[in-house]
């Protein structure tokens, strides 16, 4: 009898993240992961101790690879990297960009909880940004998700006019978040004033 075949973590993982690009997360299932690596169930049952155990881990891989393209096109934009990175994702992943985002499903709150924080942090650095409170800046990330969804939706999905390339979508975009910053801080100057008058 052969030996066994021996898995590491990773390569697991690796197996189930082709599941989830090719067929969507909720199609992860032990005997699927076993089939791609060729094995037996046995070797995934030594490292995870069920499927939900294994997508938490395919869902880690995926914040690592959002915030790997986010930190590859970084130009200390916060929303133009963003945005870059949310478009490239959706067209080189667009099966898993639509599972996370189209259909409810438990896993785009534990996408969302490890890429807000990296988002907001970068936030803070831009000079554009100061003065705004984390809550501000937590507004202002939801407005600038809502508009990068929805192109980077229509990315995923072939929805683009086809005249209309990959820079138009980014100026789209930058366009987008100029307006909302400039909204930003246009309301933040009135409700200063507002207190002012009222002193």
């Amino acid at each position: 009898m052969p030996p066994k075949k021996k898995f590491t973590k990773d390569q697991i993982v690796d197996a189930a993240f082709e599941i989830a690009k090719q067929e969507g997360i909720d199609s992860i299932t032990i005997r699927k992961v076993a089939t791609k690596l060729g094995s037996s169930i046995a070797p995934i049952y030594v490292n995870f101790n069920d499927a939900d155990e294994l997508v938490r881990e395919v869902i880690h891989k995926t914040v690592e690879l959002s915030n790997h393209i986010l930190q590859e096109n970084h130009t200390g934009n916060p929303f133009h990297d963003m945005g870059v990175a949310s478009l490239r994702f959706a067209r080189d992943y667009s099966v898993l960009f639509r599972v996370l985002v189209w259909n409810p499903n438990k896993y785009v709150h534990e996408y969302e909880q490890e890429m807000n924080p990296v988002l907001l942090d970068q936030m803070k650095e831009d000079a554009d940004l100061q003065g705004f409170s984390d809550d501000e800046l937590r507004l202002i990330l939801l407005k600038m998700r809502a508009c990068t969804l929805g192109l980077s939706i229509m990315v995923a999905n072939g929805m683009m006019p086809e005249d209309v390339d990959e820079k138009a979508v980014i100026q789209i975009m930058d366009s987008m978040a100029e307006d909302v910053v400039m909204t930003a801080r246009s309301r933040k100057i009135e409700s200063l004033d507002e207190r002012m008058d009222g002193e």
